[in-house]
């Protein structure tokens, strides 16, 4: 079941519309600097880091994604990297452009831009959920051996749910999602169409 549509906000868009950068046109994203499909994983990022150190010095670089999803650590990876470079070099733009879907570590990667530099194709699908665990733990040996060991993984997940936490946090900011909303609707997986992503705030806009 969608959300309900929020209400607009006019004090947002006026403010909004103050300090982000001109609205993109469909041809601009004609030619992306770097073309990304599949499963994000290790052999997607090796492919991103030559495309990325191939990609234009100046300008708009456009990063276009589908996939259903992969390694969220990776996802991260490629995230901080785009972070890195837009902080290092401002004659740059960095755009994400998602196409059909964009699941789980797509979305996790598409959360490292800024609002205003977030795209989707039309009818394309966000998809955010938590993060899955699937892991046994042993308790073999000394007591004080066995607490050890449920710590650790204990500690291990505490770590991962903080994690996941400042990615929603870094996808819903600026935008019209409350984090409440994210934390309640994450563990069902929510599909977000393409539209209601721009009329809740999580992109700039649909091409």
């Amino acid at each position: 079941m969608n959300a309900p549509q929020p209400t607009p906000d006019p004090a947002f868009d006026q403010q909004d519309s103050a300090i982000r950068p001109a609205l993109l046109t469909p041809e601009a994203f004609s030619g992306p600097a770097i073309l990304l499909a599949g499963t994000v994983d290790y052999g997607m990022y090796a492919f991103f880091r030559e495309r990325l150190a191939a990609a234009p010095a100046e300008g708009l670089v456009v990063v276009e994604i589908s996939t259903l999803g992969g390694d969220p650590e990776v996802a991260r990876m490629m995230g901080e990297d785009i972070r890195f470079h837009s902080d290092l070099d401002t004659r740059r733009r960095f755009v994400f452009l998602g196409k059909a879907a964009v699941y789980s570590a797509g979305a996790t990667f598409m959360s490292f831009f800024a609002r205003e530099n977030r795209y989707l194709t039309r009818g394309t699908r966000l998809m955010i959920h938590e993060r899955k665990l699937q892991a046994q733990v042993t308790l073999d040996g000394p007591l004080k051996t066995c607490i050890a060991n449920l710590k650790a993984k204990l500690n291990e997940v505490e770590h991962s749910i903080a994690i996941e936490n400042e990615g929603f946090e870094n996808l819903v900011r600026g935008s019209r999602v409350p984090m409440d909303e994210v934390l309640k609707r994450a563990p069902e997986n929510w599909y977000i169409e393409a539209q209601e992503a721009k009329s809740l705030g999580l992109i700039e806009d649909v091409i």
